[in-house]
């Protein structure tokens, strides 16, 4: 555990575009990327070899667009870095958001500057930020990096 975490005022957006995912083939891990210039979204397996393109035109509502979104969303994709946590979910998209949250949970001095309301750590839910539920939080990261 460290004692100091530096906020780097990320964003969830940060890590949206490489997403670890639940292969829907073989259920090993998987990755789904984004390139939004493109406007195009992959699912790749090296495990089994399973290959998903798509397109980031989303329709709903009857619109449709070309949306932002986390890569794993075009593909409907289960998190690879998620599990329930008490009466929560816990996820990370992808290792680097997994070691992010380890640090900043893992911090007894959490060091914010010019934060701007949008940041990952400013949304992040109650849980995840209190001391009670340090120790449990940082066996769960443990448990799923290990995964």
């Amino acid at each position: 555990m460290q004692n100091r975490f530096q906020d780097q005022n990320l964003r969830l957006k940060d890590f949206q575009e490489e997403v670890a995912v639940t292969c829907p083939k073989c259920e090993k891990k998987a990755q789904a990327t984004v390139n939004f210039e493109e406007k195009k979204a992959k699912l790749v397996c090296s495990h089994c070899g399973f290959y998903e393109s798509k397109s980031t035109l989303l329709t709903h509502l009857g619109f449709a667009a070309h949306f932002q979104t986390s890569a794993d969303s075009y593909f409907d994709a289960n998190l690879w870095y998620a599990s329930s946590f008490k009466n929560d979910y816990f996820f990370a998209y992808n290792e680097a958001h997994l070691l992010y949250l380890e640090q900043y949970i893992g911090a007894k001095l959490r060091e914010h500057k010019d934060r701007s309301h949008f940041t990952l750590l400013e949304k992040l839910p109650k849980f995840y930020h209190e001391a009670k539920n340090r120790e449990a939080l940082l066996k769960l990261i443990e448990k799923l990096k290990k995964k």
